[in-house]
């Protein structure tokens, strides 16, 4: 149930720029043990013991106060050791070392100590406004529209990020309740800026077309216009368009009992009744949003489903589907529904959150929108 147009995801920067940074966290320990080494071989006849004082500064960078002291200690260890395997206790160089070890262990610590202060305070405030943005941008459905009942969720797999490029909404509507969740290909500020501009164009466009082609036909224009805008971040010719597709799923939810559903390269919403799962795949794969060059027919076609009272409706995006657990094996979504069958909205929210967590350790690959409609009326 991979999204036709999304790859698997590959080890990137981000897992690159973590094993530099675990390297760069090993480099004060491995200075002690190098000099550990050199001290207590024949090759002691270069003095190393000044390279001692360097590693409390090192640690500082990246360890934090603790890390810094933890270093400090192992250097002290080192310094006291080999002073005493070669004599050197009665030389005014160790006591040297020594002083400058602890006057650089106190200058590095203080630093340090600052350094994550400030961190700290700038990282609450890049949430405050990451909070103050998903309020305007995602904010929570309504948990009453028309027939259905909904409640919906976002994870981000940022640290300390609130919004990314996922998107979703819920709005009711003359021609029934429209729903939409998309997936920006991209990450940083441009995938937010798309999912700002296909979000706006859908919550103005369910208001007055009558055909769901149209409404997602709007919002793949939109799309392509903000790409073509200076400073977009997303424009650059073919190559940029390619990068800054959006995979989208629409719905309508009419009076009568079914649902309506356009799907642009997106993953199938799931359909649960009786306890069974069955993922509404569309008839015909219709390329993402902003890729409408692919198409050689028409812009896409509304299918209709059942969606009968008592039915629950999940809609959500593939980094819902690309979470793997430590033996790399992919989440089993279907069966997390199944499981959470007979729980509360809210409840079976809190329950996939926590069942998905648990599967990737933590720690998730890509941001996860979900929206969840229960059948009412």
């Amino acid at each position: 149930m991979r999204a036709p147009w999304r790859s698997p995801p590959e080890p990137g920067a981000r897992g690159h720029h973590q094993f530099l940074f675990t390297l760069a966290q090993g480099v004060p320990f491995a200075i002690a043990l190098a000099v550990l080494l050199v001290e207590l071989t024949p090759a002691h006849l270069v003095y190393s013991g000044p390279m001692l004082v360097a590693t409390p500064a090192l640690a500082a960078v990246t360890l934090g106060p603790a890390g810094t002291l933890a270093a400090a200690g192992l250097a002290l260890c080192v310094s006291v050791v080999t002073a005493t395997y070669n004599h050197a206790w009665g030389g005014q160089q160790v006591y040297t070392n020594l002083l400058a070890l602890v006057l650089v262990t106190t200058a590095s610590v203080m630093t340090s100590r600052a350094v994550r202060t400030r961190r700290d305070h700038e990282l609450g405030q890049v949430r405050r406004i990451a909070e103050a943005a998903q309020e305007v941008l995602l904010r929570p459905v309504p948990a009453r529209l028309g027939p259905v009942r909904a409640a919906s969720m976002y994870l981000a797999a940022e640290t300390g990020a609130q919004i990314g490029g996922d998107l979703y909404d819920a709005v009711q509507t003359r021609y029934g309740v429209r729903l939409i969740v998309g997936d920006v290909r991209g990450k940083g500020l441009p995938a937010v800026r798309a999912a700002a501009v296909v979000l706006g164009a859908f919550r103005e466009s369910v208001h007055y077309e009558d055909d769901l082609v149209e409404v997602v036909r709007h919002c793949g224009a939109a799309l392509c216009r903000d790409a073509g805008t200076p400073g977009a971040g997303l424009a650059g010719g073919e190559e940029a368009l390619l990068e800054g597709f959006v995979t989208a799923v629409v719905a309508q939810i009419p009076d009568s009992p079914d649902v309506q559903v356009v799907n642009r390269g997106h993953p199938p919403p799931l359909l649960l009744r009786d306890g069974a799962v069955r993922p509404l795949v569309p008839a015909l794969p219709l390329p993402p949003l902003g890729l409408e060059e692919l198409m050689s027919g028409p812009p896409g076609r509304t299918e209709t489903h059942p969606f009968l009272p008592g039915d629950r409706l999940l809609l959500y995006t593939d980094g819902i589907l690309e979470a793997r657990d430590g033996e790399d094996t992919f989440f089993d979504l279907a069966g997390a529904v199944e499981a959470l069958r007979d729980r509360t909205r809210q409840s079976f929210l809190e329950g996939l959150r926590g069942a998905l967590l648990r599967h990737a350790r933590g720690r998730l690959a890509d941001d996860v929108a979900v929206v969840l409609v229960d059948r009412i009326d």
